[in-house]
């Protein structure tokens, strides 16, 4: 008798302990999703990343429960292109910027780019398969003098900002794209005045919940 009202209580106590723990995690969820519609903006240079580091990272934020804005997985037919990615950048609360060989050529990588650092957006830069020092605005004859000290501008920021550097033929891809989106998720907890120690107990719970989900948050924050 007392063996079965023991294990009853112990069965109430993990049911009430697992919901506090759902409690937190919606908590949580709502305090990153408030007031912003994309919680990351993913700035990058289809023809170079969209398939790789660009598309990869999209995902894997993705499946931790963010809200990532990469063009090609949130504009649809019909979208006004100057409408939709000011919008997002905008109300994003991060900023990831992919530099990679052809970037400078863009007019909208660098477009998207000043209107981060115009927002004071936090914006982690990203070099891949480039050096910083290779952020240069190339002048086709075509810019105005006013775009290319806007670009210009952009790109100072960025050269003398803290990021990440990827070489796509030696790297170690896993590696990257944990720390990638571990800067991402420290960033965000940062912005939204989350303490590191609740984000991670938070974190680890959302792991034990759904291991599979929650198996690519890096190692330092679980």
């Amino acid at each position: 008798m007392h063996r079965s009202q023991s294990l009853t209580k112990n069965f109430c106590n993990k049911i009430l302990r697992l919901e506090n723990h759902g409690h937190k995690i919606e908590k949580f969820s709502k305090q990153l999703h408030v007031h912003h519609p994309y919680d990351v903006f993913i700035n990058h240079r289809g023809i170079d990343t969209r398939r790789t580091i660009s598309g990869l990272l999209h995902n894997y934020l993705y499946r931790l429960g963010l809200n990532p804005f990469l063009d090609n997985k949130k504009m649809k037919p019909g979208d006004r292109l100057f409408d939709k990615i000011n919008d997002a950048v905008r109300h994003c609360k991060v900023g990831v910027a992919v530099f990679s060989p052809h970037y400078c050529e863009s007019y909208f990588c660098l477009h998207e780019l000043a209107l981060m650092m115009e927002a004071r957006k936090r914006v982690i830069p990203i070099f891949c398969d480039m050096k910083p020092s290779q952020l240069q605005v190339k002048d086709n004859g075509s810019r105005m003098v006013s775009e290319l000290q806007r670009f210009g501008w952009a790109l100072e920021e960025a050269r003398y900002t803290v990021g990440l550097t990827f070489d796509t033929l030696k790297g170690d891809w896993s590696e990257f794209l944990t720390n990638a989106t571990d800067a991402v998720m420290k960033n965000l907890l940062e912005v939204n005045g989350i303490e590191e120690e609740e984000y991670i107990q938070i974190m680890k719970l959302m792991h034990m919940r759904n291991p599979k989900a929650y198996r690519t948050i890096s190692r330092r924050c679980i």
